[in-house]
């Protein structure tokens, strides 16, 4: 499992923090749930929901 500061970002917009989530979200589990990245796609390890990239 990947670390947990890789996969959000600070960034300060307005000069307000705010966190930006970095890898896909899953559309069917929703936010908090995010895709592993894949050569050739990206899947959803809890509901196996998987969106193939474009060559």
């Amino acid at each position: 499992m990947a670390a947990i500061h890789k996969l959000y970002e600070v960034v300060e917009e307005k000069g307000k923090a705010k966190l930006q989530r970095k890898r896909k979200v899953c559309p069917r589990c929703g936010a908090g749930v995010f895709l592993a990245e894949h050569k050739d796609r990206y899947s959803c390890g809890k509901c196996g929901y998987t969106e193939f990239r474009k060559k």
